[in-house]
């Protein structure tokens, strides 16, 4: 696997891989996160995530000879979220991480986060942030623990659908932190 930037050309490949997870997850009841419709379908997301891959850092995972599918995608950008409490120094925020459920366990996730942490570094930022949705069964939350994160801050988000709850994770960027 071979890790890239992109830029607004990775939008549909984003906007796949999310509908891939939105579809894993409606499968098993779990709506909360995402819902339960496809982002493509959904006029506001799209114009989400294009944005994101127009004016954010894209990091593309995909296989190591090059070509094909996006195997996962991650967005990086030195602001946090409105909704995400505010830090005192320079920030590497993780906006969006969303691998290809077809290699679920592979390792994907963990290398974008690695890759993640290496441009912080490079950028002299000592600080990686992430949030992620907080409810059900809170596996998601549990999952970036073990990608190296540490809990801080939760919040809620209102929607039309209801509250989404979130939470923020941490991790210091370190000489050796990959």
């Amino acid at each position: 696997m071979r890790i890239r930037t992109g830029g607004p050309d990775s939008a549909p490949d984003l906007l796949r891989l999310i509908d891939g997870a939105v579809a894993w997850l409606a499968a098993q009841g779990r709506t909360g996160q995402w819902g339960s419709v496809p982002w493509s379908q959904r006029p506001e997301s799209v114009a989400r995530a294009e944005q994101a891959c127009r004016e954010q850092l894209v990091r593309v995972a995909e296989r190591a000879a090059g070509g094909g599918d996006a195997l996962g995608v991650c967005v990086l950008a030195e602001d946090a979220p409105s909704y995400a409490p505010p830090v005192p120094e320079r920030e590497l925020y993780v906006r969006w991480l969303v691998t290809d459920r077809v290699h679920s366990g592979s390792g994907i996730g963990a290398a974008l986060v690695a890759d993640a942490l290496r441009v912080a570094r490079g950028r002299g930022i000592g600080l990686l942030r992430v949030d992620c949705y907080a409810g059900g069964d809170g596996r998601l939350v549990e999952q970036y623990e073990r990608l190296g994160f540490t809990r801080t801050a939760t919040f809620t988000v209102d929607r039309p659908t209801g509250p989404w709850p979130g939470q923020v994770l941490e991790q210091r960027v370190g000489a050796d932190s990959d």
